[in-house]
């Protein structure tokens, strides 16, 4: 029996010790996460620090840095998520629909979890915990596997998480971890269908492929988000230079942040001048012709750029002669996960919202917002990008499935 085999058996077991548990039970659970994430604050960061020894040796980009990086305020903002899920109403157990059939079958349809969920990610030690307290709320096992950056946190967040389950009195095997870094474990781990009902990949463009095209499970593609910001004709230019902005330097490392720039050729000298006075050469800037007479950039944009989720202070910059070709664009190149709108014409933002092919399609507001706290769901496991089950951020509800209960009085077919 392999390691990850013995993992799944384990997992296996978990499951039916959580099935049909209170509302009551998950919650104080999660309050005991809370707590021992607090408690054990000083232990995360010297474990986090490791990590962090260990990417600059590696010579990690300062924005992924950022993103593997824990210190007190974070730890304490994780807790507060844990806390704010357990605060939300049990997903489990809703009431769907239901009917009564003319032979007299009574019909209903009941959220239930999903079972057992595997979570596969890179660097960001934050997912750990929300991965594992949405799986719990909603009454699922996870099987985590993060990256090998992030390993020693890992290990603390989800030692101190399974010692808070079993203080509570659950399985403490309703939260694993695949210690096991390598290729060839990640490789087995796609392949146990067995024992895993969903595979949930976050992370950047090669690993959500990798699943994609190598997992024997059924997979939620989640993450990739080469997000686009289109400042029409009519945009108040203060309000675009801040979106834009927002979008692409509050923190450039994460899926909802902007990596396309598009402009209306009638006002990219105006805001293209206000934005360069804004970033001020810390934006690495690739731009079509048009737009470099007008911003400071270190090369023209070619096609590679437009595809490319840089994930870091840089962006591809293109002019455009009006909203159908804005949208043209991000249908071609856009990964299905936010992309805005900023502008004055009710008729091209409409024409904006029902075109445009993706989960979160914003008018006049960063797509900084797609996050799952952000929309009022607690944290979540990912941002969909796909159409089938869930879209978006993935919320408690999007952690359930559903079964059919029927009631008979004998009657057969």
């Amino acid at each position: 029996m392999t390691y990850l085999e013995n993992l799944g058996i384990e997992a296996k077991k978990a499951e039916a010790a959580i099935r049909g548990i209170s509302q009551n039970a998950k919650n104080r659970a999660l309050s005991a996460i809370a707590d021992g994430l607090i408690e054990n604050a000083r232990l995360i960061i010297e474990d986090n620090q490791k990590d962090l020894e260990n990417a600059k040796v590696n010579n990690m980009p300062e924005a992924m840095r950022d993103r593997l990086k824990l210190d007190i305020k974070r730890i304490e903002d994780m807790a507060e998520g844990v806390r704010k899920i357990a605060g939300l109403p049990d997903p489990v157990g809703r009431v769907l629909g239901g009917r009564e059939l003319p032979n007299g079958l009574k019909i209903v349809k009941k959220a239930v979890p999903l079972g057992i969920v595997g979570i596969i990610f890179e660097s960001r030690p934050n997912v750990t915990v929300d991965a594992a307290a949405l799986c719990l709320k909603s009454g699922n096992v996870s099987v985590l596997r993060g990256g090998s950056d992030a390993i020693n946190s890992n290990k603390r967040l989800v030692s101190v998480m399974r010692h808070a389950l079993s203080s509570a009195g659950i399985a403490e095997n309703a939260v694993s971890l695949v210690e096991d870094t390598s290729r060839e474990c990640v490789n087995e781990l796609m392949k146990l269908n067995r024992y895993i009902d969903v595979l949930i990949p976050r992370g950047g463009h090669g690993l959500i492929q990798s699943v994609i095209n190598n997992s024997t499970i059924p997979v939620i593609q989640t993450g990739e988000g080469n997000c686009s910001v289109y400042v029409d004709k009519s945009a108040d230019i203060q309000m675009a230079v801040n979106i834009a902005d927002n979008g692409k330097t509050q923190r450039p490392s994460v899926c909802n942040a902007i990596e396309n720039l598009l402009v209306h050729e009638d006002i990219a000298e105006e805001f293209l001048k206000a934005l360069d006075e804004r970033w001020n050469g810390n934006v690495r800037i690739y731009a079509d012709k048009i737009a470099s007479k007008y911003i400071k950039t270190e090369r023209e944009a070619d096609e590679e750029d437009y595809k490319t989720e840089f994930l870091d202070y840089a962006i591809a910059i293109k002019t455009v002669k009006n909203v159908s070709e804005a949208i043209d664009f991000i249908n071609t190149y856009g990964t299905k996960h936010s992309e805005c709108i900023i502008t004055n014409d009710l008729k091209n933002a409409e024409l904006f919202k029902q075109a445009v092919d993706a989960a979160a399609v914003y008018v006049n507001a960063s797509t900084r917002f797609t996050d799952g706290g952000e929309f009022g769901f607690g944290a979540e496991i990912g941002i969909s990008t796909q159409k089938l089950h869930a879209r978006g951020p993935m919320g408690l509800e999007e952690m359930t499935t559903y079964k059919y209960l029927i009631d008979g009085s004998g009657q057969i077919r």
